[in-house]
């Protein structure tokens, strides 16, 4: 028997109900940060390397995630979380404490990634 007389496939992807989008978007969000507090770490422990692997995870992640969602939101989700979570990781201490240093790799590691999702974001599928 064909699958032209069926009608409609009953299994759909989760993103298609408004709680499944809901899940969708804040596991991106959640993963993004995740994402950025392992690029801080990565990018300071092996500078020229670190840096690349941090910016293509970040890409990856940011591309992946409008794909996956077939849409821009799929990739703003992640870059949200990530800039949230590298801002904060920014910011010092009283006690003096800080993640990233006054050096090259760190500025490259930030204005990079910022750059890298506003590429994803707008090479990112339509909806």
């Amino acid at each position: 028997m064909s699958s032209a007389g069926r009608g409609p496939n009953p299994v759909q992807p989760l993103w298609r109900s408004p709680a499944g989008l809901f899940a969708a978007y804040a596991g991106l969000l959640v993963l993004g940060a995740v994402v950025g507090l392992a690029g801080a770490l990565v990018q300071g422990a092996w500078f020229p390397g670190g840096l690349l692997l941090a910016l293509a995870g970040a890409a990856g992640l940011f591309l992946g995630g409008a794909y996956a969602l077939r849409g821009r939101g799929g990739a703003v989700a992640p870059v949200t979380g990530w800039i949230v979570a590298v801002i904060l990781l920014t910011t010092s201490r009283p006690e003096g404490d800080f993640l990233f240093s006054a050096g090259l790799g760190s500025y490259l590691f930030l204005f990079g990634g910022m750059a890298v999702a506003v590429i994803c974001a707008t090479l990112g599928p339509r909806r």
